[in-house]
């Protein structure tokens, strides 16, 4: 691993410790997608975010099929 990896995966890893409880095990176990998608649910929701209600009114005007 090249030391630029090696010290963002680091940084990362520390990071999901401290802001979600993860052991070391848990962060290299996880991938990517899993890792942005707990980050990005602690976010704030936006004032452009799409309500839950919202969300299911689209959903029976406009069925998938």
């Amino acid at each position: 691993m090249s030391g630029f990896l090696a010290e963002r995966a680091g940084r990362l890893a520390g990071l999901a410790g401290v802001l979600i409880g993860w052991r070391p095990q848990d962060f290299w176990r996880a991938t990517p997608a899993e890792l942005a998608a707990v980050l990005g649910a602690m976010e704030p929701e936006s004032e452009d975010a799409i309500s839950a209600k919202d969300l299911a009114s689209l959903m029976e005007q406009f069925p998938d099929g």
